[in-house]
C-alpha cells in the first residue's frame, strides 16, 4: 500500500537513505529540509516532495505534516531538541499523523551525564505521552564515525580504552526506519537498540580497516583532554564536546556494547561489517590521506 510519509532531516545521514529507499518502494515522500542545496535537489530529482521548513517553527512543521500517515524524526547533537520534539508532537496530533519513528541514541538515560543523551531520554518520554504511536531507535556509534573522524594519518585517536561496540551504517538503519514507516503498528511503543554486524574494540576496528584499505591503521587510546583538544581543533560546539566526553566514559563502561538481530529481522538484510563499510567508502579515505 502506498503511504504518505514525512522524513524530517531528509538530507542527513539516515534521512537521505530513508527517503531514497521509500521512494524506491513506491511511497510518496515529503522531505523536510532546512535549505535547498545539492542534496535536497538530488532528492527532488528522485521524486521526493522537498519542502523547506524548521522544526523550531511550529507553523512550517505543521504544514509539512498535512496529509502525512507516518513521520521519521532525527535531530543533530545540538541545542534545541526539546523544543523541536514538542513542536513535532503538536504538529503530528493536529494533522492526524498516526506514527512517528524517533531517532534517539543508545546512551539515552535519565541519569546520563551527557546533556544531549539525557535530553533524548526526556524527548522519548514526551513523545510517549502523545496520542501518536511512537517507535524509538537507539543506535550505537554509527560506522560513519570512522569516516567523519578520519584524519588521514592512519591513527584512530579515541578515549575509548578497550570498550566495544558494533558500528552500524546509516544505510542499515534506514532499512529499519523504512520498514517501520511502512507498517508501524507492530512496532508501536517499542524501543529498539540498533547494532551493526560484529562487536569489536577499536583494536579490532583498526585491524578491519587495515584489511579494507590495504595500509596500516592503528588504534591509539588517548585521554579525554587530548580528545577535547582534537574536537576543538575540528570546530566542534561545546554542546557536542560535552556529549562526546560523557559518552566516551559510557563507552568505557559498556553502554555502547551489545548485539541483536533488529536490522535483519525488521530491516530485512544483514548489517554491514566494518571491513565492508570501509571498502565501500574507500574513496573517502583515499581523499583524506596524509
Amino acid at each position: 500500500m502506498t503511504r504518505n510519509l514525512l522524513v524530517i532531516g531528509a538530507t542527513g545521514k539516515t534521512g537521505r537513505y530513508t527517503t531514497e529507499l521509500l521512494l524506491q518502494r513506491g511511497h510518496r515522500v515529503r522531505a523536510l529540509v532546512r535549505r535547498v542545496d545539492e542534496r535536497s535537489e538530488g532528492l527532488a530529482e528522485r521524486g521526493a516532495e522537498v519542502v523547506v521548513g524548521d522544526v523550531h517553527d511550529l507553523d512550517s512543521l505543521a504544514q509539512a505534516a498535512e496529509g502525512i500517515d507516518a513521520a521519521y524524526f532525527t535531530y543533530p547533537i545540538a541545542p534545541g531538541l526539546m523544543d523541536a520534539t514538542a513542536n513535532l508532537a503538536q504538529a503530528a496530533e493536529e494533522n492526524g499523523v498516526r506514527a512517528i519513528v524517533n531517532m534517539s541514541q543508545i546512551s539515552a538515560r535519565r541519569e546520563a551525564a551527557s546533556n544531549a543523551a539525557r535530553q533524548h531520554w526526556v524527548a522519548e518520554r514526551l513523545l510517549d505521552r502523545s496520542p501518536v504511536a511512537v517507535t524509538h531507535l537507539r543506535p550505537t556509534f554509527f560506522a560513519e564515525w570512522l569516516t567523519t573522524m578520519w584524519n588521514g594519518t592512519g591513527e584512530l585517536r579515541f578515549p575509548f580504552a578497550d570498550g566495544r561496540h558494533a558500528p552500524i551504517a546509516a544505510r542499515d538503519q534506514a532499512k529499519v526506519i523504512a520498514s517501520i514507516l511502512e507498517d508501524p503498528a507492530p512496532h508501536a511503543g517499542k524501543i529498539y537498540p540498533l547494532y551493526g554486524a560484529v562487536e569489536l574494540d577499536h583494536y579490532g576496528i583498526a585491524e578491519a580497516m587495515t584489511r579494507a584499505l590495504g595500509r596500516k591503521v592503528t588504534y591509539v587510546p588517548i585521554e579525554l583532554d587530548e580528545f577535547t583538544a582534537i574536537l576543538e581543533k575540528r570546530g566542534a560546539s561545546q554542546h557536542l564536546i560535552q556529549h562526546l566526553r560523557a559518552v566516551a566514559i559510557d563507552y568505557r563502561n559498556g553502554v555502547f556494547a551489545g548485539m541483536n538481530d533488529v536490522v535483519k529481522r525488521i530491516g530485512g538484510d544483514d548489517p554491514l561489517d566494518v571491513e565492508t563499510f570501509v571498502a565501500q567508502n574507500r574513496a573517502l579515505y583515499d581523499d583524506h590521506s596524509a
